[in-house]
């Protein structure tokens, strides 16, 4: 029979690749230093092209855009607007309250891209007063623009108020996005710190050396820093970038980035020990896990890149802007780091420095014994252990569709509280009825009335707010057509003063309600807005999201009634609605496409039909594991509604081809082995020389997601401790116990319909060079033979020696 060694060719290119990083290690690290700082300075930040709002993610024909078309008259439909408000601390505002606020309000006015200022009257209690400001920045602006813009409004509030009693702030879509992102940024830095703290310390444990853990993560920051340039590029080409991308960017470049570096470390320290000079077995070890490397980079640049095919934006930009990222990390493993390991020599694993013919049977080797000798056993407790997670699934509920709010301690979280106190109950978090009509409004005010009263009638609506209470006091059709009538003369209703012009005999309600009425009525009258609650719950509850069938159903009859052209439903809770039903349709859809370009890799790799058929099996029980295990943690045992509706969707994507990357690590070490020795002895030596790399790869990834938990915000925390414990069960049980367990029992088969199912080795394993080396004149022991004992063929040099 053929030895079954593997073909020269094989590894033709990346034995190439290991002599020329070897060869060039100067110019390589120059060339990557040299593109990082021109990349830094030449293209856009990452954060210039963030989005923020969900809402921004959605499809053009989603029922709560078209909505927010219908409300473009009161400028609802963007971002570049903010919410002025003032308030005292106790009784009603002053004629020197009021007289700041006239001060701060004309201040506004003059501040660059401020486009109005539109008084929107006093509260009804008397204490609080607000303005809607209206900035010229693009829709949904969330960049450096919108940032001055908020900081120069608020700087006019200082110095226009006369006396501390009058606080002002300054809140709504464009301030709270601003807040947001100053708080995502504290996030993203703490995220990076802690990450890079937890790699380093973990690292030195593993390596108990001090350089090594640096080495390992110097391409991964490298490329992080080259990758967000490169990534806020492509938003150009249409890449959607989220607010959670440069979090995530930095756990996946970071986590991930280093497992790819600590494949290569282990193998150049194994080949060390097998008595390989440092520039031999940095080009040895590029040659041997140079393709398991790139492979395992491939099944997440797959994963993640076939997820463009989702209808919800963020998944749809997510999935390309990480992909991008993971391609710079496997590039700077692939080129940067063994350059780095050349030039440092045994330098790197100081103190700690490996000897040839250095080796220790660790734990790995004792578990690995154990797999091997009960495969069955094993077998079974594991699909018990991982079956038994995933009933959990069975309490499964998705929540988080909306916004993330800025934090209450920010000056827009201040002013969201002022509007909730002093406005009516609606105010504070409304859902929008709105209405397009044939004709204006004031040719028939009535349908005012009519139509709020079958809103509150309906059945779906608790508070329904609209233009003839807009201050909380109700007033008759025919009382707002007439200050209509009266102060149609005198310009738009907010250009009006704070008290009727002299000759004006209206009622201080009748003057109020019509000078608010711009927040309900559109200027030329034919767009009419009611601001509700919602009998379901709270906008931001999941209950809230489930009724948005009925509840449009009901203001569609409504629009019917009053002989509206067109209706529709705006707020947290429709785009929640459209958020949850578009997600939930673009993980059905994305799961098998994934699963498939996953298995279609895994077959190219290990040559083999059957092999990957268990191996996507065991990520996808894995994931569901991981799930259930995330519902048992936050739902059953937390006591939550449910968990946001994003992390199954990361779970899966970030699992499976996580996942994936150890499958190749572990299958292509056994398929290394099979080539030399029968399948079980295969499976032990490949369990022992890679456990120790898989496990610490896993705790570093689990670690760097694990950080996101310190936060303090919750959609993140969860999508962190979900993933973290979703990569440990995948890392100590999957990895290292079922999958090994399954070739085992299916011995030959694992590599159908490859010459290697066809060969039997029962002989002493011997591992073949690559690259330059002569594949046949080089015969090293197994890594558990005593030093000294290589066989040399006659008129051949040892592998090892130096060149």
């Amino acid at each position: 029979m053929r030895s079954g060694r593997p073909s020269l060719e094989e590894h033709r290119l990346f034995a190439a690749l290991g002599r020329f990083t070897v060869r060039f290690r100067w110019p390589i690290i120059a060339g990557w230093i040299i593109v990082t700082v021109v990349l830094s300075v030449a293209l856009p930040p990452l954060s210039s092209v963030e989005k923020s709002s969900n809402s921004q993610f959605l499809p053009s024909t989603a029922a709560s855009v078209q909505a927010g078309k219908l409300a473009a008259p009161f400028g609802s439909q963007t971002a570049s607007n903010a919410t002025y408000v003032a308030a005292t601390n106790g009784g009603p505002l002053t004629a020197a309250d009021n007289a700041a606020i006239d001060r701060t309000e004309a201040a506004m006015r003059s501040v660059p891209r401020v486009t109005a200022v539109l008084d929107q009257g006093v509260s009804a209690d008397g204490r609080a007063r607000k303005a809607l400001v209206e900035l010229g920045l693009p829709s949904s602006s969330t960049g450096s623009a919108a940032t001055r813009s908020v900081e120069a409004l608020r700087s006019t509030f200082t110095p226009s108020s006369p006396h501390p009693g009058l606080a002002m702030h300054l809140t709504g879509p464009v301030a709270q996005t601003v807040d947001q992102q100053n708080q995502t940024s504290k996030t993203q830095t703490l995220v990076e710190l802690l990450s890079v703290l937890f790699i380093v310390l973990l690292l030195l444990l593993t390596f108990r050396a001090l350089l090594a853990p640096l080495v390992a993560l110097f391409p991964s920051v490298v490329a992080l820093v080259a990758a967000g340039p490169i990534i806020a590029q492509s938003a150009r080409i249409g890449v959607q970038v989220s607010d959670l991308t440069p979090i995530l960017l930095i756990v996946v470049m970071l986590g991930a980035g280093t497992d790819y570096g600590l494949f290569l470390i282990f193998r150049v320290r194994e080949e060390i020990r097998r008595g390989r000079s440092t520039d031999d077995a940095v080009s040895f070890s590029l040659c041997k896990v140079g393709e398991s490397i790139t492979f395992s980079g491939l099944t997440v640049i797959g994963a993640l890149a076939t997820v463009v095919i989702a209808t919800f934006g963020l998944y749809k930009g997510l999935g390309p802007a990480l992909a991008i990222g993971i391609a710079v990390a496997l590039l700077a493993n692939l080129t940067l780091l063994p350059a780095l390991l050349a030039v440092l020599g045994r330098s790197v694993f100081w103190p700690q420095v490996p000897r040839a013919g250095h080796h220790r049977r660790g734990v790995w080797g004792r578990i690995a014994g154990k797999v091997v000798g009960r495969p069955v056993l094993t077998l079974v407790i594991g699909l018990v252990f991982f079956g038994g997670l995933a009933l959990s699934m069975l309490a499964y509920s998705p929540t988080g569709f909306g916004d993330q709010v800025a934090p209450s301690t920010s000056d827009s979280g201040k002013g969201q509280a002022v509007l909730d106190a002093n406005y009516p109950s609606t105010g504070a978090d409304p859902t929008s009825v709105l209405f397009r009509l044939p004709d204006s409004i004031w040719n028939d005010p009535q349908l005012l009335a009519t139509a709020q009263q079958e809103l509150q009638r309906s059945g779906t609506f608790g508070a329904v707010t609209g233009a003839l209470d807009p201050n909380g006091e109700m007033l008759t059709p025919a009382s707002l057509a007439r200050a209509h009538q009266e102060l149609a003369a005198y310009g738009p209703a907010t250009t009006l003063p704070l008290t009727p012009p002299q000759g004006v005999a209206l009622t201080s309600a009748e003057y109020n309600a019509y000078h608010a009425s711009t927040q309900f009525i559109s200027p030329d009258g034919r767009t009419i807005l009611y601001e509700t609650t919602l009998q379901a719950g709270p906008s931001t509850s999941t209950a809230a999201a489930d009724a948005m069938p009925a509840v449009r159903a009901a203001v569609g009859g409504v629009a019917r009634s009053i002989g509206a052209t067109a209706s529709g439903v705006n707020g947290y809770a429709p785009v929640a609605a459209d958020v949850g039903g578009i997600s939930g349709n673009d993980l059905i859809r994305i799961i098998p496409i994934v699963m498939l370009v996953l298995a279609l890799l895994l077959a190219i790799v290990l040559r083999s039909l059957i092999a990957p058929l268990y191996l996507v099996v065991s990520v996808g029980l894995s994931y569901l594991a991981s799930l259930g295990l995330a519902v048992l943690a936050f739902v059953i045992i937390g006591g939550q509604d449910g968990i946001n509706f994003v992390l199954p969707f990361f779970m899966f994507v970030f699992i499976m081809a996580l996942g994936q990357d150890y499958n190749i690590l572990v299958m292509t070490r056994i398929r290394e082995e099979a080539h030399h020795a029968p399948i079980r002895v295969a499976v032990r030596r490949a369990v022992e020389a890679t456990g120790t790399t898989v496990t610490s790869a896993g705790l570093i990834l689990a670690g760097t997601f694990g950080v996101l938990t310190a936060t303090g915000n919750t959609q993140v925390k969860e999508i962190g401790l979900g993933l973290a414990a979703g990569i440990l069960l995948d890392t100590f049980f999957v990895r290292t116990l079922l999958v090994p367990s399954t070739v085992v029992l299916l011995g030959r088969w694992n590599w159908w319909p490859s010459k290697l199912s066809h060969e039997d080795h029962s002989h002493d394993p011997v591992l073949a060079d690559c690259g330059d080396w002569d594949a046949g004149s080089a015969l090293l022991p197994p890594a558990d033979s005593a030093p000294g004992t290589e066989p040399k063929p006659a008129g051949q040099p040892v592998a090892g020696t130096a060149r």
